[in-house]
């Protein structure tokens, strides 16, 4: 991200999701402020737990148990924002325990790198969770018999966690990110799938095809450009595209 910070200008950037818990706090702060720094600011910190059936990770000693790494994420990212203020901050968590010290330099947006933090409906817990930040990576736990979390089939059940959340505080300046594909060559479709999520409440569309990895296709999408309608351009903004 390094690197493309420094090939760009306008392009928002991040990953597609850090899981805090598998990283030490006090690095990915200064990461982050390091990329935020680079790009003048236009840095992005979507977050969740991680994979637990990811045996490249699990299989080399990392957590898997659910509840321990929902503390350690709690913790990691009020660690975060306290070395990003700049300000002597010190932490006495169950997992993580520092005196105070002062990053510095901080990150160029303030008051924070924007982080947007995966939201399990209808998990009251993780839902709070995603109160105190600045975006919703919004999933659906999974049904009894099934396994994994699930992101929203209609845009009815995103604009029921969009209505709980809006009814608990301010959606100004909040993002809601839906993940999906639409087609490179039906303009006219693409347009009308990101727009039923937008109307729904999204505000960014993440443009994603995990069965397909072929480096053709991909580009074929990525050259077509975003999804975009007829609409007018305050209802556009929405429809952004990340690859």
């Amino acid at each position: 991200m390094g690197a493309m910070a420094m090939a760009t200008e306008r392009v928002r950037l991040g990953a597609v999701l850090t899981p805090p818990s598998r990283r030490r706090p006090w690095n990915l702060a200064r990461q982050t402020t390091t990329v935020d720094r680079l790009s003048g600011g236009r840095l992005i910190l979507p977050v969740g737990l991680g994979a637990a059936d990811d045996h490249g990770v699990v299989a080399l000693g990392e957590e898997a148990d659910r509840k321990t790494r929902a503390e350690r994420m709690d913790e990691a990212l009020e660690i975060l924002i306290g070395l990003w203020s700049g300000e002597p901050f010190g932490h006495e968590g169950k997992h993580y325990r520092f005196e105070p010290m002062a990053f510095r330099p901080t990150p160029m947006q303030r008051p924070r790198i924007p982080i947007w933090v995966v939201g399990a409906w209808p998990s009251e817990r993780s839902m709070s969770r995603v109160l105190r930040y600045d975006g919703l990576l919004p999933y659906w736990l999974p049904q009894r018999g099934t396994e994994g979390l699930a992101r929203p089939e209609t845009p009815d059940q995103l604009g029921e966690m969009r209505d709980w959340i809006g009814a608990r505080r301010s959606l100004e300046g909040f993002d809601i990110i839906m993940e999906g594909k639409t087609e490179a060559d039906n303009a006219g479709s693409a347009a009308a799938t990101v727009q039923s999520w937008a109307d729904a409440g999204a505000t960014w569309w993440l443009e994603s095809d995990w069965d397909n990895w072929d480096a053709g296709v991909m580009q074929h999408r990525i050259e077509a450009g975003p999804p975009r309608s007829d609409r007018p351009a305050a209802v556009l903004e929405v429809a952004e595209l990340g690859q």
